[in-house]
């Protein structure tokens, strides 16, 4: 990433650069979805277009994680590619001593860049072809006994399917039963895939529906057999680096929010072979119809 690309500093050419991600020359209206749009002109009036059908006006950040944001582009575009090309997360913090606004104001624009990474996340299910699907839970949060009042401590449990080769898919979950993995699993997952995890008793039904279930056995040390075929390491990295990103960056997630997170490293997992200009291409193109207001924020911890 070049950091002294004029479209981190310079306004006009940010916006230039937003255009022709969007539209790429052919702007059209994101009310009605026609073509027949003219730029408007006037010193306060270039960034505007307006629809000569429904006569509505409308900017690149209209329908957008932008929308109503007074952060100028070339901030946003900023913030796109630090959280594009850090590998463990970026504080809303540090957002905010690197482009000079509020913590409040950080703090949202990181969401919004989340729901965009989101929007930018691979669909289908995973594991098709007969591939493997690695399936594995992990925890988030420090325990109770170490709270200083001794009050139980929230459940914060992630599941994570990964596929060798593939895509990564995690979610938050109330809880770590048959019945709670079997809709995450076989909601993401091919029925023709084989399914890789531990010894945990929880997946044992699931494993029955799919092509193939095989596991390994931690709690006997077993962890690599059948020539490197069967272990659930691909899943153990994923967890890796997203604990690294909650021990050493973010220091908590709230439960509320957790899922935006695991948006967050989930796109870095799947775009891992692109490189981070490219990276925060697609995410700004997943910011499109993804729009994200403060109040829906705030409502998920209500």
């Amino acid at each position: 990433m070049n950091i002294t690309d004029p479209i981190f500093h310079n306004e006009d050419a940010a916006q230039a650069h937003c255009e022709a991600s969007r539209w790429n020359g052919e702007p059209s209206c994101p009310h009605c979805g026609s073509v027949r749009v003219a730029r408007l002109k006037g010193k306060t009036q270039t960034v505007y277009f307006l629809c000569n059908d429904c006569r509505d006006k409308f900017t690149v950040r209209t329908g957008s994680v932008m929308e109503r944001s007074h952060v100028p582009l070339h901030k946003w575009l900023l913030a796109f590619h630090l959280m594009a090309a850090s590998k463990k997360g970026m504080s809303a913090k540090q957002m905010e001593r690197m482009l000079g606004v509020t913590y409040k104001t950080a703090w949202f624009l990181c969401h919004r860049i989340r729901e965009a990474m989101d929007g930018a996340a691979p669909t289908g299910p995973l594991g098709g072809g007969s591939g493997v699907v690695e399936a594995d839970e992990t925890y988030v949060g420090g325990k109770a006994k170490n709270r200083a009042f001794r009050k139980p401590a929230a459940k914060k449990i992630v599941v994570a399917l990964v596929e060798r080769e593939g895509h990564t898919r995690s979610f938050h979950v109330a809880n770590v039963n048959a019945k709670t993995l079997r809709s995450v699993i076989v909601t993401n997952v091919e029925r023709t895939a084989a399914l890789m995890t531990d010894e945990a008793p929880v997946y044992i039904g699931v494993g029955r529906e799919m092509q193939n279930h095989f596991t390994v056995n931690h709690a006997a040390a077993e962890y690599v057999t059948y020539g490197g075929f069967k272990h659930s390491n691909t899943v153990e990295n994923f967890f890796s680096i997203f604990k690294r990103g909650v021990i050493g960056t973010y220091h908590h997630m709230s439960e509320a929010r957790l899922s935006r997170y695991l948006a967050e490293f989930d796109l870095r997992a799947n775009t891992r072979d692109m490189t981070d200009g490219e990276r925060a291409a697609e995410i700004l193109k997943g910011g499109i119809g993804r729009r994200l207001t403060y109040r829906r924020i705030d409502k998920l911890a209500a």
